[in-house]
């Protein structure tokens, strides 16, 4: 019994550590100039901060300046590279199409016939 007891509390430690150098690697990244979002969804750039009152100053769009508290702060956006682009239908025509792939109904060279024959 006191060895499970030891062993949640051990894990408890290690949660509240990793949790605080999060926190520390977080607050190192957000900088002037750095791209984040917030805990509500909210994109933008840093303009400033306000150490003695916990302030950010957040350019969300070209004129509109968002004032938010630090700890709003929620992580800050990487740029993310292009992926390489891959043409559908580069394998060959006859092979089946991926999960999720749509496939376009081809048009036929023959118009299907509307006329009724009376043989």
């Amino acid at each position: 019994m006191l060895a499970v007891l030891a062993v949640l509390i051990f894990f408890m430690f290690r949660n509240s550590r990793k949790r605080q150098a999060d926190a520390r690697e977080l607050q190192s990244k957000v900088q002037p100039g750095a791209k984040v979002m917030t805990n509500f969804g909210v994109f933008g750039t840093i303009l400033s901060i306000d150490e003695d009152e916990n302030q950010v100053l957040l350019e969300t769009s070209p004129g509109t300046v968002l004032t938010v508290h630090r700890q709003t702060v929620s992580r800050v956006v990487e740029p993310v590279a292009a992926a390489p682009v891959t043409e559908v239908g580069a394998a060959g025509s006859a092979a089946e199409p991926e999960f999720g792939e749509r496939v376009d109904d081809t048009p036929t060279d023959e118009a299907p016939d509307t006329k009724k024959s009376d043989d």
